[in-house]
């Protein structure tokens, strides 16, 4: 760990993945708030697995694989929501459908482009340590944009979220809000893709936000709460993966993992205390 601290100091990229897990942390606190309040983890996934369909088409036409994975993740999103608001009877069925055929897509598209472009592996499976200022500065326009919405709707959000009912009686579109949340959701992936790749990437979304919501009960209190404990746990994955050369998204993931199931215990403890 030492060893870390003192290339800290002294590199660059280091500097950037550190930067990026906090650039990353604000996205994941506030829009994993949502997914694990909704309990929309499933759909997520469909949205994030669905993205290397943008990213192989990218790849094949040579245009920015982030500029495919943000198109085919907002476009993924509207069409998820449209179904699972209009389809709900087959809810489970249609999104595989999507998570399946978004891969498949991915891959054919893949199969097809000429050479092998060793960046695919880094988006796939997750390269932090490869981040360059660029990248930081679209983490902050993304991060902006979210932020941003999330404020200017947060009591749309909330009664949408919590009491759909009430807010439709009030007149709230909420099938607007909802697919408005999970286009947020799909800017997030595209965020967390640097982090921890296209395949890890719901974990970090919902795991620090889980986490969160064991101890707070307000949802403003648990965005603050869950970006805290994503910035700790993917600092962390960073720091603890430098020394071995380990790929550092799998060990921020089995980080996050880790600490939910020991919050989960802890937590557990704290109420047969309480209730005993």
């Amino acid at each position: 760990m030492t060893e870390f601290f003192t290339a800290l100091s002294e590199y660059t990229f280091l500097q950037n993945a550190i930067i990026a897990c906090l650039l990353a942390s604000v996205s994941c606190g506030v829009i994993g708030s949502y997914v694990v309040v909704k309990k929309i983890s499933f759909l997520t996934g469909g949205i994030a697995h669905s993205v290397l369909a943008g990213m192989g088409m990218a790849y094949f036409y040579n245009v920015s694989p982030i500029l495919g994975a943000i198109i085919a993740a907002l476009v993924s999103s509207i069409l998820i929501g449209w179904i699972n608001l209009r389809w709900k009877e087959h809810e489970d069925v249609l999104i595989a459908a999507f998570w399946s055929a978004g891969m498949a897509i991915g891959i054919l598209f893949l199969s097809r482009t000429p050479g092998y472009n060793v960046d695919l592996m880094s988006y796939l499976f997750g390269n932090i340590l490869l981040i360059t200022e660029s990248d930081l500065l679209l983490m902050l326009v993304l991060d902006v944009v979210v932020f941003s919405i999330v404020m200017v709707c947060y009591k749309h959000f909330l009664v949408s979220v919590f009491d759909e009912e009430f807010a439709k009686l009030h007149g709230i579109n909420t099938e607007f809000f909802y697919i408005l949340l999970l286009c947020l959701i799909s800017i997030t992936i595209v965020i967390l893709i640097q982090l921890v790749g296209l395949i890890l990437v719901i974990a970090l979304l919902t795991l620090p936000a889980a986490i969160a919501n064991q101890y707070v009960t307000s949802l403003y209190k648990m965005f603050f709460l869950s970006a805290i404990v994503c910035a700790v746990i993917s600092i962390g994955g960073v720091a603890i993966s430098y020394e071995p050369d380990l790929p550092t998204g799998s060990v921020i993931v089995l980080l996050a993992c880790a600490s939910y199931f020991i919050s989960v215990f802890i937590k557990q403890f704290i109420n047969n205390r309480s209730s005993g």
